[in-house]
């Protein structure tokens, strides 16, 4: 369950990061109570998950979704390039998560 828990705290990671970028440095009071929102949930869950993972494994993977997430979304949603590089070092990275969790 603590698994579950971490891959949708990574999830609402994704949902406050890029929430951020649609609070206008925080001036619209929707995106910036969703982004808040987002940013309880994310924590609040990756604590759940905390209770029984390492805490290593548990950060690593956390960020590693919402890195991923984010930065693919940047691509998608924001224009932000795609290059053979970057596309490279996100895959470097899935790889990574997918190893934290095949070791823990």
């Amino acid at each position: 369950m603590s698994w579950i828990f971490l891959f949708f705290a990574g999830l609402f990671e994704i949902g406050w990061a890029i929430g951020l970028k649609y609070t206008d440095g925080f001036s619209k009071p929707l995106p910036t109570l969703l982004t808040v929102a987002s940013m309880v949930v994310s924590l609040g869950l990756l604590g759940l998950a905390l209770k029984t993972l390492p805490v290593g494994t548990a950060y690593a993977v956390w960020t590693g979704i919402g890195t991923v997430g984010t930065a693919m979304l940047g691509i998608w949603l924001l224009g932000e390039p795609a290059t053979v590089a970057r596309l490279a070092c996100i895959s470097l990275i899935v790889c990574g998560i997918v190893g934290l969790k095949l070791v823990a």
